[in-house]
């Protein structure tokens, strides 16, 4: 047995046991995105003053550990709150794979009273759903399950309500799972069958989460794309007759619906971690000092971060922006080709060509997916009313680089509506209106890219920029 000096604390490990699995286990918040495979580089700590891997870092003697600042990803509703408490009062939740949003809601007056939002905890096993579900796979749901709970408890505390209310609940597929406690493994393995899609309700101290009464969760479509896709859709509503609308959620995974008031196809596209900065040499989350915005001017950067902190990496949006602006200045060229093998915003912080090939896999699957639903159903883009772009990417996003970069269609430009978190406002909506949502649902097909050639074709053809 081993000590480990974190702060004021001291932890024990067994010998050669990973520094990793005593940090989580001990609820030391490091982010291992890639699921403890060591290619992230994000879970870096201070072994006895040394810079180490924790995932890869083995205990075999007593050590000082120092652990990387913690804050919270940054998460915009832009929703109006109008903090008066009324009589009938629900709560509403969405667990996205990166940040949790919880409301509490008036359903007297039909409107959000607060927004309170956090960084999900579960992160420490992994930045997507499918390294999450490959440790539920080799361990079990509970860890993430109990996680999860527990910062939910944390969350509903700070709202200091004294009467038990319900508690309404969206989230992609494997998120629900997670939630209720049930094993999402078998959606890891082909063929992808999740355990239930349909609306779940069980008393919330079942699960244990304190305080309130029952917790009901949207119902899904497919093993992924969930509820919060549902949510989404209920939120904009149905487009008008003979048109369609496209609902595009850019979380760390791409969810992709378009819809009219008879069908609707729907896909995902794995290409979360590049915009959650998990494969990106100098990326990282939403959090300060993270370069959301990037330009020239007179061949000077123009550079924006969040918080206005000190320049720390690259989140989504500004890989994005400088990923436009580089290829404008033929710094990239149209391939992805790099001449210089790193473009340095500061010292520390730069772009390399691993960084731009990872992008070009990304806004391919994103695209093409796009297009695959697009020419399936044999639909014009005059056909389509709106493109709405959801997701804590949509904050910040620069429509016009998404689309000069081929991760948008530059045909959709003009009809694109940024939504921060369409699936929170369509539950809240839900919640409050009791409204049928299997119209949303009935006509709903699941497309798997994996099998597609239609993908297969578009997304060799929209590697380039």
């Amino acid at each position: 047995m081993h000590k480990i000096s974190v702060g004021n604390e001291i932890l024990f490990a067994d010998n050669g046991e990973l520094l990793s699995n005593v940090l989580i286990k001990n609820n030391k918040s490091v982010e291992h995105l890639c699921g403890g495979r060591g290619v992230c580089q994000k879970c870096k700590v201070l072994v006895n003053d040394k810079e180490e891997l924790s995932c890869k870092y083995l205990v075999t003697k007593d050590i000082t550990v120092l652990l990387p600042e913690n804050k919270n990803i940054f998460s915009q509703l832009c929703a109006e709150e109008t903090g008066v408490l009324t009589e009938n009062m629900c709560f509403v939740l969405d667990i996205g794979t990166t940040t949790l949003a919880l409301a509490l809601v008036s359903l007297d007056e039909n409107r959000i009273i607060k927004v309170v939002t956090c960084t999900n905890p579960q992160r420490v096993y992994g930045a997507d759903v499918m390294t999450r579900i490959d440790y539920c796979r080799k361990n079990s749901v509970k860890d993430l399950q109990s996680i999860l709970v527990a910062e939910i408890n944390k969350m509903v505390a700070d709202f200091n309500i004294s009467q038990k209310l319900n508690l309404y609940v969206a989230g992609n597929t494997t998120m629900l799972h997670i939630l209720f406690g049930v094993d999402p493994s078998s959606m890891g393995v082909v063929p992808y069958k999740p355990i239930f899609l349909e609306s779940k309700c069980e008393k919330a101290e079942n699960i244990g989460i304190k305080g309130l009464s029952e917790i009901i969760s949207l119902p899904s479509i497919s093993s992924f794309v969930g509820a919060d896709l549902v949510a989404g859709m209920n939120y904009i509503g149905m487009p008008s007759k003979d048109k369609y609308n496209l609902l595009i959620d850019l979380g760390t995974n791409a969810e992709v619906i378009l819809f009219s008031q008879n069908s609707a196809l729907c896909t995902a596209a794995a290409a979360g971690p590049c915009f959650e900065g998990a494969n990106i040499a100098c990326g990282m989350s939403a959090t300060d000092g993270a370069i959301y915005s990037f330009s020239f001017e007179d061949d000077i950067p123009q550079i924006k971060t969040i918080a206005k902190g000190n320049v720390k990496g690259i989140c989504g949006t500004g890989l994005v922006d400088m990923i436009a602006e580089l290829v404008k200045k033929d710094i990239i060229d149209e391939t992805g080709y790099m001449e210089c093998e790193e473009y340095h915003i500061t010292n520390s912080v730069f772009l390399n060509q691993n960084d731009v090939r990872q992008f070009q896999l990304a806004k391919s699957a994103v695209y093409s997916a796009i297009i695959t639903l697009v020419e399936m159903q044999n639909v014009s883009f005059e056909q389509i009313e709106n493109m709405y772009i959801s997701g804590g990417f949509s904050s910040k996003i620069n429509v016009e680089n998404a689309c000069d970069v081929g991760l948008l269609p530059k045909e959709l430009k003009e009809k694109c509506v940024t939504i921060n978190n369409s699936s929170l406002l369509g539950s809240v909506k839900f919640a409050c209106e009791q409204n049928d949502l299997s119209r949303y649902l009935e006509n709903a097909k699941y497309v798997d890219l994996s099998a597609n050639p239609t993908f297969e074709e578009l997304f060799v053809d929209n590697m380039e920029f």
